[in-house]
Parts: structure tokens; C-alpha cells; sequence
């Protein structure tokens, strides 16, 4: 997926990959920066996120805290990972959502100046990328649900609330995410 971010005139890709081997996390991440040099990348564990719009909101808060100069790091994909994460911590973020060598389903996101430079990075990190492109990894599914809510401490009771105004219980959920995703903005 593929979107403009019209309020930062930037793209975003968010993709999936599914049967993923990265045994030496360190030597991918150098193979990326030598391949990306200056490319704004995050990759994610996906077995912990929650749909599409997770990323995108974590995209676009990331955004806005350059922007306001609220950024707690100093690397936009880095800021994506602790909002996606709603911590505040590079190591507490990197430890929930980053990937590691037993991660086997992982989520790309991807921003950049241009469509065409999206789509360029986005096909380069899929050739580097052990696995097949499968966007599905990144859907909340029932099986992701009690880590998603456990990660961000979502009760039954905040969930049950939020199903009073949604009807299905993983679009609550995801609305869920996407708030305290955002919250992560007010906790200095």
C-alpha cells in the first residue's frame, strides 16, 4: 500500500512479508543502510501489529513531531518504531516491535519525497528480504489480538467501551491502537 501524506507532501509505503530468516539482525541493517543510504525504513515484527493503520498513524504522528519539533529521536524511521510502539524508550520500542532473529513475519514501512522513490526503496528492501511479500502478515488477526492489547495495555472494559460505538471487536480494537499510539505525543 502506497499512500500520499498530503499535510508533509511525502508518500508511505507499508508492506508485509511472511517466512522471513534474519538470523544476524545487525548485518541486515547494515546491508539496508548500505543499499538506502539516507532512506527513512523501519521494520517491524508484524506479529504485533495491529492492521495497516497502525503503521500509517505511526507514520503520520512520527511526521508531525518533526514537524513541531517534538521528536523524541533523531531519525524519522526511528520515531515511526516508538510511535508504532507508543513508548518513549529506543531499546523498550526496539524490544516490542523490532525485528529479531525468530521473527518470521515482518512489516515494512517506508517514507519518502517522492511516489516513485517509494516505490524504488520499497522494491529494493523486497529483493533484500528473505521471504515472500505477503501484505496479510500486517492484518490484526484473532490470533494477534491479547498480544496487541497487552502491548498496549488496552483492558476488556476500554475495549468493551469502544465496542458500544463500533460493532466488531478488531476495528475497536484498532481504533484503540491508534489512540494510545497517539497518546504517545502527551507523555513528556
Amino acid at each position: 500500500m502506497i499512500r500520499k501524506l498530503e499535510d508533509f507532501d511525502r508518500y508511505v509505503a507499508i508492506a508485509g512479508f511472511r517466512n522471513v530468516k534474519v538470523n544476524d539482525v545487525n548485518g541486515f541493517f547494515d546491508i539496508i543502510r548500505k543499499k538506502l543510504e539516507n532512506a527513512n525504513v523501519q521494520f517491524f515484527d508484524a506479529k504485533l501489529i495491529a492492521g495497516w493503520k497502525h503503521l500509517y498513524f505511526a507514520a503520520l504522528n512520527a511526521l508531525n513531531a518533526f514537524k513541531n519539533k517534538t521528536n523524541i529521536s533523531n531519525g524519522l524511521a526511528v520515531e515511526t518504531l516508538l510511535y508504532a510502539s507508543a513508548k518513549r524508550q529506543i531499546n523498550k520500542a526496539v524490544e516490542l516491535l523490532g525485528i529479531k532473529p525468530e521473527s518470521s513475519q515482518v512489516a515494512v514501512l517506508v517514507i519518502a519525497e517522492t511516489r516513485q522513490k517509494t516505490v524504488t526503496i520499497l522494491e529494493t528492501v523486497s529483493e533484500l528480504m528473505s521471504g515472500e511479500r505477503d501484505d496479510s502478515v500486517i492484518e490484526l488477526t484473532s490470533e494477534k489480538v491479547n498480544g496487541v492489547k497487552r502491548l498496549f495495555d488496552i483492558s476488556n472494559l476500554e475495549l468493551e467501551a469502544k465496542l458500544e460505538k463500533k460493532s466488531f471487536q478488531k476495528e475497536a480494537l484498532i481504533d484503540l491502537v491508534i489512540e494510545h499510539v497517539a497518546l504517545l505525543t502527551t507523555q513528556r
